[in-house]
């Protein structure tokens, strides 16, 4: 997911560039957005994780 992250921060550094500013924005707002979903996402995965504790074999 973070993959997608940096391909949309690469294409809004272009666009920047470029002289492409509505571009530029837009992919950085997707790729805020990704972001915060991936940290979300990371976020509940741990809490879970230490919800349900190890268990010794």
């Amino acid at each position: 997911m973070l993959s997608w992250v940096v391909t949309f921060l690469i294409i809004a550094l272009i666009a920047g560039i470029l002289g492409f500013g509505g571009i530029a924005g837009v992919s950085i707002e997707i790729a805020k957005a990704i972001f915060f979903i991936a940290v979300v996402l990371f976020i509940i995965s741990a809490v879970v994780g230490l919800a349900r504790g190890r268990t010794r074999v």
